[in-house]
């Protein structure tokens, strides 16, 4: 098992600020300093910050939904005062699943599953997250048709995405990646200012009604739905029927290669009709080869 996996599952953090972990020579295995990448192995001992972690430190899985208040930042880093583990305050160890802008608010996903961070950020996934924008001037139709083709910012061109009219100052957008603050430098580049930004959807779980500030566990089968997905397995074609041939009149003759007719013999050289031969007289030739043909009385 690789040493950040490792790591997560036993609820200490997730795979990537795992990667931070090792990288900065925190983790170690059987004494040794760890290397991002490292394999652990059956009886391997790994410790972080010299204390030994198992798997069987992994607590009860924990899924919590947050109203992030504008002011507070999606980082463990307790040394930050405006860090989201002490806003939320929960018993278990959690982290983010993803960022939301320290000047944005709304949904944002903690947990102290690692693999259902990955599953949730993968970009492959197209995952859709919903946020409702206020700017600084009128909404056109223009604007709203730029930001849905895609805008090219300093991370290159952005994905074609949804957007609706929510007011004469404001629009709602679905995106399917998440850029280092794409929504507002999607709209700087067309000239606008964002003043507000609330994330309100995260693939199928929605804010609802849930206060600034407050958390709640996730459902059943909100829970459910963040779930790795099995690939997805192509079904057997239909095996091809053929309709037997009926046996015809020449059944059990040699057909003509190509299901052509059979080309009529060459006409010997010299002879009416061939190479070299006068032309066939048609009103006294019965046939090819120039042979006559019945005469006719007068």
């Amino acid at each position: 098992m690789r040493l950040n996996k490792f790591i997560s599952e036993t609820g200490a953090c997730s795979r990537r600020e795992a990667d931070d972990w090792i990288a900065a020579g925190r983790v170690t295995i059987n004494g040794q300093p760890a290397g991002v990448g490292s394999v652990v192995g059956d009886g391997d001992e790994v410790a972080v910050d010299g204390r030994i972690i198992t798997a069987k430190d992994k607590p009860k899985p924990v899924y919590i939904a947050l109203n992030k208040p504008v002011g507070v930042v999606c980082t463990t880093d307790r040394r930050d005062p405006d860090n989201i583990v002490d806003h939320v305050d929960h018993p278990e160890r959690v982290f983010p699943i993803g960022r939301l802008d320290k000047d944005s608010d709304g949904l944002i996903l903690l947990t102290n599953d690692g693999d259902i961070v990955n599953e949730v950020l993968r970009v492959e996934h197209d995952h859709e997250k919903e946020y409702a924008v206020t700017v600084d001037h009128a909404v056109t139709d223009e604007f709203l048709a730029a930001m849905a083709r895609g805008v090219r910012i300093d991370a290159g061109l952005t994905r074609p995405c949804k957007t609706w009219s929510l007011g004469a100052r404001a629009f709602g957008i679905v995106l399917t990646q998440g850029l280092n603050r794409q929504i507002r430098k999607m709209c700087e580049a067309l000239g606008y200012q964002v003043l507000g930004l609330t994330r309100v959807r995260i693939m199928h779980i929605e804010l609802g009604h849930l206060k600034p500030g407050r958390w709640r566990n996730l459902t059943e089968a909100e829970v459910a739905g963040l779930a790795p997905k099995a690939p997805r397995v192509a079904a057997p074609a239909a095996p091809r029927v053929v309709a037997p041939v009926k046996a015809g009149p020449s059944a059990g003759k040699p057909a003509p290669a190509g299901g052509a007719k059979p080309r009529p013999a060459p006409i010997p050289f010299g002879q009416p009709g061939g190479v070299g031969g006068p032309p066939i007289d048609r009103r006294s030739a019965g046939g090819r080869g120039g042979r006559p043909g019945p005469r006719r009385g007068r």
